[in-house]
């Protein structure tokens, strides 16, 4: 053979190979454990995540559950995204949910404008009970906090759902041990390596959709906790806060008591892309106040068993 005959090596774009690695981790979960659910809270990690699960086994029908753990403090438009798209797919919905919890006892009831994402960890583990999930996938990515940074990609927990980092198993050259031993679940992370610019970018090449709170509207916040709160049911003003009509949107998704706003202009796809390149504060440091309160509040929550 001379050198003349060998064809030049194509070069795989850096979204392709993040991609072709979550689908391996999806379709291996999904081979190795007997009941596995994908997380999905109507955000764009898990849409990302759920658009992923869909090509791995296209074209056949997604072969687990979607769950959503619901606070009952969620944004209508996330709602509705998130009933839409499950409905779009004809996938099975099972919702956990926090009220549910509140009402059995499971939880203390934090009041009518009490924020309720810590609340999330028994409702999340109470359905992983009751329908026997020995895997949960979930759209976690490391450069959203230190905590996530410690983890596996297939995170292990115990007879309780609790993580401890000590006993997760190594991953050396991408090669996972699957194996879930009884009492045991795990938690599987296919977006572990991705980073937020990632998203946005996958989400551009790949047209994902999303519900519109992530893109550039006018609404009523009030300024707290050095962020932009929207005014809505969960959330009123207090003595001496000032609501204002700002264009903002939303850099992630959740509980509407504790995600806050940023002020933005971008309306496209294509917008958000050159704006979150240009960011220099992860969208959970920025706009997530149950995390920006403690330093070590993701890890607590994850060692609870939280994602």
């Amino acid at each position: 053979m001379t050198l003349t005959s060998l064809r030049p090596q194509t070069t795989t774009d850096h979204l392709s190979l993040l991609e072709s690695h979550a689908v391996y981790i999806l379709r291996e979960v999904a081979a190795e454990c007997e009941r596995p659910v994908l997380l999905f809270s109507g955000g764009k990690d898990s849409a990302v995540l759920l658009h992923l699960a869909v090509k791995a086994f296209a074209p056949g029908r997604l072969p687990f559950p979607v769950m959503h753990v619901d606070t009952g403090q969620n944004f209508p438009e996330v709602l509705a995204f998130r009933d839409q798209t499950v409905a779009n797919l004809n996938a099975r919905l099972v919702i956990a949910s926090v009220q549910e919890a509140i009402d059995r006892g499971r939880v203390a009831d934090p009041g009518p404008h009490g924020a309720r994402n810590r609340l999330q960890t028994v409702a999340l583990l109470d359905a992983i009970v009751e329908h026997g999930f020995d895997a949960a996938f979930g759209g976690a990515r490391r450069d959203e906090d230190k905590a996530r940074a410690k983890e596996r990609i297939l995170s292990f927990r115990d007879a309780f759902g609790q993580w401890d980092p000590r006993q997760q198993r190594p991953e050396l050259w991408q090669l996972y041990q699957g194996r879930v031993n009884a009492g045991e679940h795990l938690r599987a992370f296919p977006l572990s390596d991705w980073t937020e610019l990632d998203i946005w970018q996958y989400i551009e090449r790949e047209n994902v959709a999303l519900p519109p709170i992530y893109f550039a509207h006018e609404r009523d916040v009030v300024r707290r906790d050095a962020m932009w709160l929207a005014v809505n049911e969960f959330i009123e003003p207090r003595p001496g806060e000032r609501v204002e009509r700002r264009l903002v949107r939303y850099r992630t998704v959740g509980d509407a008591t504790c995600t806050g706003a940023v002020e933005s202009d971008a309306v496209t796809v294509e917008a958000i892309v050159r704006e979150v390149a240009t960011a220099n504060v992860s969208e959970r440091g920025a706009t997530r106040a149950d995390d920006r309160f403690s330093e070590t509040a993701m890890e607590d929550r994850k060692r609870e068993g939280y994602f």
